[in-house]
C-alpha cells in the first residue's frame, strides 16, 4: 500500500471525490452523489464532473484541494488548476509522479511554456497531441499490466490512449519538481513546499 509522506486523508474532517465519468477505468461504477468514505469517519459524497471545468461546482465551495496522481492525465492542466482554485481558494496538495520512476522516463519534461500555450489555445481533453510521443517514448516494462506480454502492452496501450477521451488514461504532460512548482505559481499560487520521493512529487501551496 502507498503510504504518503503528508498524511492529509486521516486529518481532514471529510473529503468528497471528483471523478469524471460515472464508470472509469480508475475507480469502477461511482454514481453522483454517492456517499463517498475514504476512510472510515470521513463521510463525503461522489460527484461527477470533469476536473478541467468542475461545472456546477460554487466558487469557494471547498476549503482545499488534493489531487493525487491526475493532473499529468489532462490535457489542459492550467485550465483545471484555475478551476480548482475558483472552488477552493485555499490550499492545494498536488501529488504527481516523477518521471524518472515511472514509464515516462525516456519522454522530455513538458516545458511551462508548452502548457500555457495548450491554455491560449484552449486545448479539450479529446486533444491527441502527445499520442505519438506516448506510443513512441513510453517504456511498456514499466506498465502495471503484469498479466499482459510486450506486444500486448503495446496493443493495449495504443489502443486505450487512442480512446483517452473516454479512459483518460494517456499522461499527457511529464512532471519534474521543477516545472511542478512553476505551474502552480502561474496559475496563482504561493508555493509554500515540494518534495520528490518514493516515485511521487509533492506541491503544498496557497492560493494568493
Amino acid at each position: 500500500m502507498f503510504r504518503s509522506p503528508v498524511p492529509l486523508y486521516s486529518s481532514v474532517g471529510a473529503l468528497d471525490n471528483c471523478v469524471f465519468s460515472t464508470e472509469t477505468m480508475w475507480e469502477g461504477k461511482r454514481d453522483d452523489g454517492a456517499p463517498f468514505n475514504l476512510l472510515p469517519g470521513k463521510a463525503g459524497r461522489n460527484r461527477v464532473v470533469d476536473a478541467v471545468d468542475l461545472d456546477g461546482i460554487e466558487d469557494s465551495e471547498y476549503e482545499f484541494v488534493l489531487s493525487c496522481h491526475s493532473l499529468e492525465h489532462i490535457a489542459n492542466p492550467i485550465k483545471a488548476l484555475k478551476n480548482w482554485r475558483r472552488v477552493a481558494p485555499g490550499y492545494l496538495l498536488l501529488v504527481l509522479p516523477y518521471y524518472r520512476d515511472t514509464f515516462d522516463h525516456l519522454r522530455p519534461v513538458t516545458l511551462l511554456s508548452h502548457m500555457i500555450a495548450d491554455f491560449q489555445r484552449n486545448i479539450g481533453e479529446d486533444d491527441l497531441t502527445h499520442l505519438p510521443e506516448v506510443l513512441e517514448l513510453s517504456d511498456l516494462s514499466r506498465v502495471e499490466l503484469p498479466e499482459l506480454e510486450l506486444p500486448e502492452r503495446m496493443a493495449y496501450v495504443t489502443k486505450m490512449s487512442s480512446e483517452n477521451a473516454r479512459h483518460r488514461s494517456m499522461h499527457h504532460h511529464v512532471f519534474d519538481e521543477s516545472n511542478a512548482t512553476q505551474l502552480v505559481q502561474y496559475c496563482g499560487y504561493h508555493l509554500l513546499t515540494s518534495l520528490t520521493t518514493a516515485g511521487s512529487i509533492f506541491v503544498l501551496a496557497k492560493s494568493i
